[in-house]
């Protein structure tokens, strides 16, 4: 998606870039593990392929990748890199302190249906040219909005410590445009308190410092549009399908807030949704 292309996550445990070029060969590393083949349900690809695969997920406009960067080694030491205070304006994906963190993983979000804008219903055509169009009208209102998420940590040593679910809270909370807290089993939320998508929090200075706060970065204040809004999808279009086996996962999705809604015994799966009452 070309929405996120000069945008920059930053949190207290990772930060999250657009995946690009050169994350291809680790990319490509990963995919040849056959047990991540197994839980992300890959098949592996030739290096051509993954870079192909690469330019077309950059353009396609259903589908939102992050690579996950980690703010720390394995070993637990902070990486500051040569990234000294800085306006978020100058940030970008390829500011070498950035360059410098360790890739470990991605996040993703695929779309399914249209995104509600704030000023229009997408589902309703602008211009009626025939009565025809009245029939297309329908079928597209029952195309409701789909956004499934889905998270890869590929490095082992760096699993069980909380990136994944830090990669997830940023990746939502720049999806949705509602606070952190709606991502938290551990804070009480009101589903009727969304925050507006233009109350992301920016800071005219960022540092990689492991204990600052988490902040948007890039040339479009790290939310892709260059208008200041998040990408509007509603709290509930978040979906997430899981292998039934897929333990862990199943629990991380929980601690943010989604709830197991549908068991799928044929695909072993089962799928859970983003629930205000979590």
């Amino acid at each position: 998606m070309k929405a996120n292309e000069n945008t920059v996550l930053v949190g207290s445990k990772v930060v999250l870039v657009p995946y690009l070029p050169e994350h291809v060969p680790k990319y490509h590393e990963w995919m040849r593990d056959e047990e991540l083949q197994h839980l992300t349900a890959s098949v592996p690809l030739s290096l051509d392929e993954e870079y192909e695969m690469q330019r077309k997920w950059r353009l396609d406009d259903d589908k939102l990748t992050f690579i996950v960067l980690a703010r720390e080694s394995a070993l637990g030491e902070t990486i500051t890199g040569t990234l000294g205070p800085a306006h978020t304006d100058t940030l970008s994906p390829t500011d070498p302190a950035i360059a410098a963190l360790p890739m470990i993983g991605d996040v993703n979000l695929f779309l399914k249906g249209a995104i509600p804008t704030p000023n229009s219903n997408p589902l309703q055509p602008s211009h009626h040219a025939d009565h025809g169009e009245e029939e297309e009208e329908e079928e597209e209102e029952e195309e409701e909005l789909e956004a499934e998420v889905e998270v890869m940590i590929a490095e082992p040593a760096y699993r069980r410590k909380g990136l994944g679910h830090e990669a997830l809270q940023l990746l939502l909370e720049y999806a949705t445009g509602a606070p952190r807290s709606s991502f938290s089993t551990s804070t009480s939320t009101n589903p009727n308190t969304t925050a507006p998508p233009n109350t992301y929090r920016t800071t005219d200075t960022i540092s990689l410092a492991s204990n600052s706060p988490p902040v948007f970065g890039g040339k479009d204040k790290g939310l892709g549009l260059g208008s200041g809004l998040g990408l509007g999808i509603p709290l509930t279009a978040l979906v997430v399908r899981i292998s039934d086996s897929n333990v862990p996962s199943i629990r991380l999705f929980e601690t943010l807030g989604f709830r197991i809604t549908r068991r799928v015994q044929v695909f072993e799966e089962v799928e859970m949704r983003w629930s205000a009452a979590a």
